[in-house]
């Protein structure tokens, strides 16, 4: 073996030898330098559990009712457009301030417009001009409550109550309606015997408006509403002979009141005037007695009504006032010029279309809704 073997053969085993001591130190010392081996995560898996849901047993809410408690309706809601005019014009007079010639002028025109009626308008004014001037008035408030006042006292004292007299044995009350066409005759008499039926009282309905031949029908129906007896003539007969022939049947049948219809009639036309005379006079014979001769206005004709009770007062000796419509009335003051200037009380009036709408007239309501608005 030549010298050149030799040594490439040490060389090798010296390598080899170097290499093995650098391993076995490193892994001995874990010195500076040395990358720790990094071993791979090991991964647990973490069984799932699935959590079991409990649904809650239903329970029932019990449902509660409110009652529903409806607001009472106020007195100005009954009395119609007159109550909301008349209200507007004192919001103002009391804005104002003081008692100024404004003051003055709105409060004429308002009640003009209202149908109170000059008379009365003037009687009412000058009254409280000269408080205003004796410095008993001194504030618009003080005004208004002054009218106020001074309008319900003109309405005092009056007989509003339907007269229904105690007669002699074997004697009927007679009550006659009376009035122009369209006023609401026949239904102000139809409400008027169910409300005496509520009182107990036995009534026949006589259809003397002969000449408009749905008057006896439309009657007929309100007789059946009430458990009135109907008592009705010939189309175009003799309505004096219609009413006598109710007061007949009344008397035999013991009966307690007899409510007569009759023809609607302009008040200037004198022959059906005078043939509302001729029926006043023949319900008047035994054995019935005119109690009542009720006079139907529509509120909405103002100052005109005023006439037809001079007329109708004249033929038939009206003795009280049923005012119809009210409630769509701007006119509504038309009710002073009537108890004031002819003396006639206002007893009924009209505020709607039901049978509970027919009330009986009360000025203290009637004029604080005027104030209220």
């Amino acid at each position: 073996m030549n010298t050149q073997s030799l040594l490439l053969i040490l060389l090798v085993v010296t390598v080899v030898f170097g290499l093995g001591v650098v391993v076995l130190n490193r892994r001995s010392s874990g010195g500076a330098g040395v990358k720790p081996v990094i071993s791979e995560p090991v991964v647990v898996e973490t069984p799932v559990v699935k959590a079991e849901v409990v649904e809650a047993p239903e329970v029932e809410t019990p449902v509660v009712e409110v009652p529903v408690v409806e607001a009472p309706v106020p007195p100005k809601s009954r009395w119609g457009k007159t109550a909301l005019s008349l209200a507007g014009v004192f919001g103002g007079v009391r804005a104002r301030g003081g008692i100024t010639n404004e003051t003055w002028d709105d409060l004429e025109e308002a009640l003009l417009k209202a149908d109170v009626g000059i008379g009365v308008t003037d009687e009412l004014l000058n009254s409280l001009r000269g408080r205003v001037k004796a410095k008993e008035i001194t504030t618009p408030d003080e005004l208004l409550l002054a009218l106020q006042r001074e309008m319900t006292s003109r309405l005092e004292g009056a007989d509003r109550e339907l007269n229904f007299a105690q007669l002699d044995e074997g004697r009927i009350n007679v009550w006659l309606f009376v009035g122009v066409n369209g006023v609401g005759k026949t239904t102000t008499i139809g409400k008027v015997s169910a409300q005496q039926a509520q009182l107990g009282r036995s009534l026949v309905l006589a259809a003397g408006d002969t000449f408009r031949a749905a008057a006896a029908e439309q009657l007929g129906t309100w007789a059946e509403r009430s458990g009135a007896e109907l008592v009705r003539g010939a189309e175009g007969g003799d309505p004096s002979s219609v009413i006598f022939d109710g007061i007949q049947r009344a008397a035999a049948k013991g009966f307690d009141l007899v409510l007569g219809d009759t023809a609607g009639r302009l008040q200037n036309k004198s022959n059906l005037m005078d043939e509302l005379r001729k029926v006043r006079r023949i319900a008047d014979r035994e054995p019935g007695q005119v109690t009542e001769v009720l006079l139907v206005i529509d509120a909405t004709t103002g100052q005109n009504g005023l006439s037809q009770a001079r007329e109708f007062t004249d033929a038939a000796g009206v003795t009280g006032v049923v005012l119809t419509k009210l409630d769509g009335s701007a006119k509504g003051g038309i009710v002073f010029a009537i108890e004031t200037e002819m003396g006639i009380p206002i007893k009924l009036v009209g505020l709607g279309e039901t049978i509970g709408d027919l009330v009986a007239f009360d000025p203290d309501e009637y004029v604080s809704a005027l104030f209220i608005g």
